[in-house]
């Protein structure tokens, strides 16, 4: 007698964990361990890469500040920053466009909330020294000329609005219209007078240059008041002639 065979039972595929699905699907999903940068989504390497490149500059300073250093703080690879900027001179640039957006929109957060032509003046010149001091890597990079290519569109049009913005300020001061692109001597002067008061004391604020006049100043004399009493001693005040 013949013996049937045994039907055979049919084999059962487990699935595979949830996970395990979503790592064949596309790039598994790992929360960043500690000093890792968030995982950026598809499309946005550009803006992670000025992100990491901002945390490097702040932390390491300019001199620390490389295409491969940004490559490795993001987390890709060191041709990544090069694709997209060109050189470390198109990164820089582009980032010290961002520092000049940001810094361009404290100032006129400061002057809107102010009424006066002093008192804009005032704010403005608290928030510029603000801004340095929160961010002084972006800040000294903003005016580093050399390391930075002004023809990029994104950069030139951002430190035109800062100019703009200040030559405004001086403008509404003198209570008189100024063309930007074609200056009186006079003009020039003002402008250049306010910007060199507000620039060369948020660089000695920086260096740690004020801390001897703060001590031989009044007590309770802080940097805001300091640079307040700066700033009105010079208002209204025209260059002193020799002779």
């Amino acid at each position: 007698m013949t013996r049937k065979p045994e039907p055979t039972k049919p084999r059962v595929r487990r699935a595979a964990p949830a996970s395990s699905r979503t790592a064949r699907k596309g790039r598994p999903q790992r929360s960043p361990g500690a000093g890792e940068a968030a995982p950026y989504h598809h499309g946005a390497l550009r803006e992670a890469l000025l992100e990491a490149a901002e945390r490097v500059l702040e932390r390491d300073g300019l001199a620390g500040l490389t295409l491969r250093a940004v490559a490795r703080e993001a987390g890709v690879s060191h041709a990544a920053p090069t694709h997209h900027f060109g050189d470390l001179t198109g990164l820089l640039s582009e980032l010290a466009a961002i520092g000049y957006q940001r810094f361009n929109a404290a100032m006129s957060a400061a002057v809107a909330a102010a009424s006066s032509p002093a008192e804009k003046g005032l704010a403005s010149a608290r928030a510029y020294v603000a801004y340095a001091q929160a961010n002084p890597g972006m800040y000294g990079l903003m005016f580093r000329a050399e390391r930075l290519d002004h023809q990029r569109p994104s950069l030139r049009e951002a430190s035109e609005a800062s100019f703009a913005r200040l030559a405004g300020a001086i403008a509404a001061n003198r209570q008189e219209q100024i063309k930007e692109a074609a200056l009186s001597l006079d003009q020039a002067a003002a402008i250049a007078r306010a910007w060199s008061l507000v620039h060369g004391y948020t660089m000695l604020l920086l260096d740690d240059r004020l801390g001897d006049i703060l001590r031989r100043s009044p007590p309770g004399t802080t940097v805001e008041i300091l640079l307040e009493a700066m700033l009105k001693a010079n208002a209204g005040k025209p260059p002193q002639q020799s002779g």
